[in-house]
């Protein structure tokens, strides 16, 4: 799958994704990194991507309505990188048993540490 990792996700997130055999696009190469939310999502959508973020506004279903989009992860870190690798473990879990791109299509994913929301 690709996935476009906005300049907040932690490093090892995306290195987790790509020893995975994913395809991790990073805004940096790609964008500024100030730039605004509207013109990051509208670039992942360009990459054919599903955007990863730490922005909680990516979240808000108001303001981002997922049926729009390839699909939005937001990830649930709450300043401590030091779950990672838990973190990583589900969702590496569940990617494995929903590995295709259009199962993403149209949905908000919160990633937290003890589950999948959908």
């Amino acid at each position: 799958m690709r996935f476009f990792i906005d300049h907040c996700v932690p490093t090892a997130i995306g290195q987790f994704l790509l020893d995975r055999g994913h395809t991790v696009l990073l805004l940096r190469d790609y964008l500024p990194i100030e730039s605004p939310d509207e013109i990051v999502i509208a670039k992942a959508q360009e990459l054919a991507a599903i955007l990863v973020s730490l922005n909680g506004d990516f979240a808000d279903i108001v303001s981002y309505p997922p049926a729009v989009y390839l699909g939005i992860v937001s990830i649930q870190l709450r300043n401590h990188p030091e779950i990672i690798p838990v973190l990583m473990q589900g969702w590496i879990n569940y990617l494995s048993s929903h590995n295709d791109p259009e199962y993403y299509r149209g949905k908000l994913f919160i990633i937290e540490v003890n589950r999948i929301r959908v």
